[in-house]
């Protein structure tokens, strides 16, 4: 590592750029839970997996600290409802497989140039 003392009092963004790092862990994470989220919207509608993380239990509520529930997490970082969340994501898909040729084409010249 950089064996840098808490003494030289260095902010985390000087040493993050020190290390060339461009994405952070949490926009990382962020973008993993919003790529599952797209997977199982996608999925039919009858889906055990849908189900469950777009469903709710029903039941007497438990005591103690609500727990923190995946759908949540999405809330947050998309700062949209489920529902809304839920229908962009149909929307794309139906979008995409209108024009399934024309996403290729755009595909291959962004590996191309990033490559």
């Amino acid at each position: 590592m950089l064996r840098i003392p808490w003494t030289a009092h260095r902010t985390n963004i000087s040493i993050l750029n020190e290390l060339e790092i461009k994405d952070r862990l949490s926009t990382i994470c962020r973008r993993g839970i919003l790529r599952y989220f797209g997977h199982i919207t996608r999925r039919d509608h009858n889906n055990l997996e849908r189900l469950i993380v777009q469903g709710r239990i029903e039941g007497r509520r438990p005591r103690g600290r609500s727990p923190s529930r995946w759908i949540y997490q999405i809330k947050e970082i998309t700062g949209k409802s489920i529902q809304v969340n839920a229908r962009e994501t149909e929307d794309k898909v139906g979008d995409a497989k209108s024009s399934n040729t024309h996403n290729h084409g755009i595909t291959t010249l962004l590996t191309r140039r990033y490559d």
